[in-house]
């Protein structure tokens, strides 16, 4: 099972949609803690639901109680150009363990992913974004998982 994750920032809505089309993207997981600030743009909450149907008959979901960092450790790692009082190797540790306690391999099913699916955040690239870590938690139980960070 192939899941693909994108960000937002630094792209353009023709290479964001264009992007999601070409790949035969069928549902977008969104999650973001906070998706709803003007900030991002095309990628706000209503208009980015409206734009994927519209566009590309994308379903969209937001699952942040699963898939999303706290407000409390989003706020520590910093946010925006805020550098926090964590590193990223502690964030990832206590990311990690957040969704181990959530135990999301059981609250999530790999059916749900039998559609073609992206993980949605902001972050331009993955290396520092929490999506990549949803999926590297997610292949230690579903081993045939591989990841997909997109556009190429």
């Amino acid at each position: 099972m192939e899941i693909c994750t994108i960000g937002f920032t630094k792209h353009d809505a023709a290479i964001f949609f264009g992007t999601l089309k070409d790949e035969g993207i069928e549902q977008l997981v969104d999650v973001r803690l906070a998706n709803t600030s003007h900030l991002a743009g095309f990628a706000k909450r209503d208009d980015l639901r409206f734009f994927l149907k519209e566009i590309c008959d994308v379903e969209y979901f937001h699952e942040p109680d699963l898939l999303a960092p706290t407000e409390e450790l989003r706020t520590a790692f910093g946010k925006g150009n805020r550098k926090g009082d964590i590193s990223w190797d502690e964030y990832e540790v206590r990311f990690l363990d957040l969704m181990a306690e959530r135990r999301i391999e059981e609250e999530l099913s790999e059916d749900f992913f039998d559609p073609r699916t992206v993980l949605l955040c902001s972050e331009h690239l993955p290396d520092y974004c929490h999506r990549r870590l949803v999926l590297q938690y997610l292949s230690e139980y579903w081993p045939d998982l591989t990841a997909l960070h997109l556009p190429r």
